[in-house]
């Protein structure tokens, strides 16, 4: 009895600190608003330096570096980041967030395209092969713009 008794109070320990834990990483809207700002600049950087290097010198190692980098933020589960109303308000700036975003049928599809065109970029930068990197670059570009098309006003 003293067993199944000690289980139920760290289960319920357990499940107290968890749910903490969660309000805590999940944070205000602002916060939520500024996070997904910031993660996006980090991603234009890294876009911007594949772009570079696509388009000029050719440097493996920076283009291996940021597709890692953009890899990462898009399997990082951002989407806790998108509560309801986080189409209204201000982190840095103010946000770009379409309303149309919350309930779209075609989000989904959206954010899997672009999971798919991250993973396959940092596979492609780390081979090496310049061209290969070049065309990868282009589709994962396209499945940018399939979510800034849909769901982002432009300023």
């Amino acid at each position: 009895m003293k067993t199944i008794y000690k289980s139920l109070v760290a289960g319920v320990t357990l499940a107290a600190i968890a749910g903490s834990v969660a309000a805590q990483v999940v944070g205000k809207m602002e916060d939520q608003i500024r996070w997904r700002q910031s993660a996006y600049h980090t991603m234009a950087w890294s876009m911007a330096r594949i772009k570079a290097n696509v388009e000029g010198t050719y440097n493996k190692d920076q283009v291996a570096e940021a597709a890692n980098v953009i890899q990462a933020l898009a399997n990082s589960k951002m989407g806790a980041l998108y509560q309801p109303g986080s189409d209204k308000g201000k982190g840095w700036k103010e946000t770009r967030l379409k309303s149309e975003f919350f309930g779209s049928p075609d989000l989904g599809q959206i954010a899997q395209t672009f999971g798919a065109a991250a993973n396959e970029m940092a596979k492609v930068a780390a081979a090496g092969d310049a061209a290969a990197a070049k065309e990868q670059f282009g589709k994962l570009g396209a499945s940018c713009k399939g979510c800034h098309d849909k769901f982002r006003k432009e300023d």
